[in-house]
């Protein structure tokens, strides 16, 4: 994407400054105070927010506090919940931070240690669950690097506007290897390689059950079409190509042929092996 000059700008001249602050703080053990006022920095000087009007540490949750919060254009745009510099972040840090925004009704939260920053959203369905949007690490990123910097944008005053977090999430959740891999277990999909395979070998005679066989067991990691998640989305698929099918019957297309099977210019064996006689 294409981001505002003054953003690229922010970004080559504050990230180094911030690479040696960390580590200088990691070195340290500095403790989760220490961090949370490097992380306002951070927001302030990394990602273009006001620290006195627009980061907050004053948003009670039913009776509890979270560490951050980032409030713009009169909203609660990200809850952010900190651990020292030294922590590894786990699981159980990212609950306590899902249900904070989960009871306050923001989709948006970040956990971080001022090196790592991983940014999640909240699925509000029951039971309350929430996906990974992306990861950075402040100390290996490149603001050199366009991957980096849009990574970096997510966070930024500047990328509120633009809707950048809903079409990055929408991304991540379209081209991933359990949505590739659902694809590829389709059974559309599967027809196809079907047909080109018996282009390739000549009118070789092979069913989809053999081919999806064979993905399954030699091509595919068991964790990309089994599971939660992954049945999750081959249901999906399955839906999808169920209404792209039912389209198709109540609009058919007028160039389409009855006579176009995936049989059609499939060539026999004979046809391709046969040599001509001598005299």
């Amino acid at each position: 994407m294409a981001l505002p000059a003054r953003v690229i700008e922010r970004f080559n001249k504050e990230i180094k400054k911030f690479q040696n602050v960390l580590q200088n703080a990691k070195d340290a053990d500095r403790n989760e105070s220490d961090t949370v006022s490097i992380i306002t920095d951070m927001l302030a000087d990394m990602f273009g927010y006001d620290k006195y009007m627009e980061v907050t540490s004053e948003l009670a949750i039913r009776g509890t506090y979270c560490d951050l919060a980032i409030k713009s254009d009169g909203k609660v745009q990200y809850l952010i919940e900190c651990k020292s510099v030294g922590t590894e972040l786990k699981d159980n840090h990212l609950t306590q931070a899902a249900n904070y925004g989960a009871n306050y009704g923001i989709p948006w939260i970040v956990l971080t240690n001022g090196i790592e920053w991983q940014i999640h959203k909240i699925k509000f369905e029951q039971p309350i669950s929430h996906d990974l949007v992306c990861k950075i690490n402040i100390l290996e990123i490149n603001p050199k690097k366009e991957e980096d910097q849009d990574k970096l944008f997510l966070l930024c005053k500047e990328g509120l506007s633009k809707d950048t977090r809903e079409d990055y999430y929408e991304k991540r959740q379209c081209l991933n290897r359990i949505v590739i891999g659902g694809f590829i277990l389709s059974e559309p999909v599967i027809s196809v390689i079907r047909r080109e395979i018996r282009k390739f070998a000549n009118g070789l005679k092979v069913d989809t059950e053999e081919i999806e066989k064979i993905i399954r067991q030699e091509v595919l990691k068991r964790d990309i079409f089994e599971g939660e998640e992954a049945t999750k989305i081959q249901s999906k698929i399955k839906r999808f190509y169920k209404k792209q099918t039912k389209k198709q019957e109540e609009n058919p297309s007028p160039a389409a042929s009855p006579n176009n099977s995936e049989e059609e210019n499939i060539p026999s064996s004979s046809d391709n092996d046969s040599t001509p006689t001598g005299n």
